[in-house]
């Protein structure tokens, strides 16, 4: 490896220990080549997330969204020597690189991509069906990435990790209901809403009744069945990979149950774990897979 490329990934490392607060325990439960590669695609997401984020005219965003799949594209052409000896960004050095070591398909990046800009003009979803593809863009499709990382041998793995995503992405969605409806953005499924009486004044205001302890509590028991489903993923990873996935399950999982625990109070505070908290899991379930090594997977 050469030093430019040394330095990209340690870029990417410092991007997930800065900007990681749920992930980066899980990441460092990965063996060096793995989580290297994991650092890079998540450098890769924290660029996309935050141009959709900053706080600059939409005409802008869109420049930087355009610029951003130019580089992909560039970076993504690079073989062997090519990769981390010339100008590129060290996201796109460390991706190209990680994403030629474990055979990642391009397009899932691209995907990334679109879902995450969609949010530029998409602040309304009518149904659950609409919601579902966006999670799928911005979450399942890392979850493919990652998988790719991983290893994994049985299709199956796929499915999984799309399910795991959405769980996530779901559970990203009643924490930051808030901070969303404060910039004009709301993700509870707006057929499901007018079921239960609750308008989207009553939300930007942050009343919590029986309506909206309806609302969130289909919403919770929705984001639980795909918690279920997609602990079916984890048999199906490399042994030695095994622990990432589920501390980000138990993780996110448990910051979905505090939200029901709370009586679904996401307005005075944001709910979450404390690094304690986010260290045991860690340290529980990491130990958990130090048992008698069996051959790796694929990859």
């Amino acid at each position: 490896m050469t030093s430019q490329l040394e330095i990209a990934y340690d870029y990417c490392q410092r991007v997930a220990r800065k900007q990681a607060k749920n992930f980066y325990y899980a990441f460092r439960t990965l063996p060096t080549p793995k989580r290297r590669a994991i650092y890079a695609t998540y450098a890769f997401c924290r660029m996309c997330d935050d141009i959709a984020d900053e706080d600059m005219p939409i005409d802008e965003k869109r420049r930087q969204f355009s610029e951003t799949r130019n580089l992909l594209t560039e970076s993504l052409r690079r073989t062997g020597s090519e990769v981390g000896n010339d100008a590129l960004p060290p996201e796109f050095a460390a991706l190209s690189d990680a994403t030629a070591a474990f055979g990642i398909p391009h397009h899932y990046y691209t995907q990334v991509i679109e879902g995450v800009e969609s949010d530029l003009v998409k602040t309304r979803f009518e149904n659950f069906e609409e919601l579902k593809a966006y999670c799928y863009q911005v979450a399942s499709v890392v979850g493919l990435i990652c998988i790719e990382v991983f290893g994994y041998e049985d299709e199956a793995a796929r499915e999984y990790a799309i399910d795991m995503g959405i769980a996530m992405q779901l559970t990203n969605i009643l924490r930051d209901i808030k901070e969303d409806a404060e910039r004009d953005r709301i993700y509870i499924p707006l057929d499901e809403m007018a079921r239960f009486g609750y308008s989207e004044d009553d939300l930007k205001q942050g009343i919590i009744d029986e309506r909206f302890r309806s609302l969130m509590a289909l919403q919770v028991n929705r984001a639980r069945d795909y918690y279920q489903r997609s602990q079916k993923l984890f048999p199906l990873i490399d042994a030695g990979a095994r622990a990432c996935p589920k501390v980000l399950h138990l993780a996110y999982r448990s910051i979905l149950d505090r939200i029901d625990a709370q009586g679904y109070d996401v307005f005075s505070q944001r709910i979450g774990l404390t690094t304690f908290e986010k260290l045991m899991i860690t340290g529980r379930l990491w130990a958990g897979t130090l048992l008698p090594s069996v051959p790796s997977l694929r990859r």
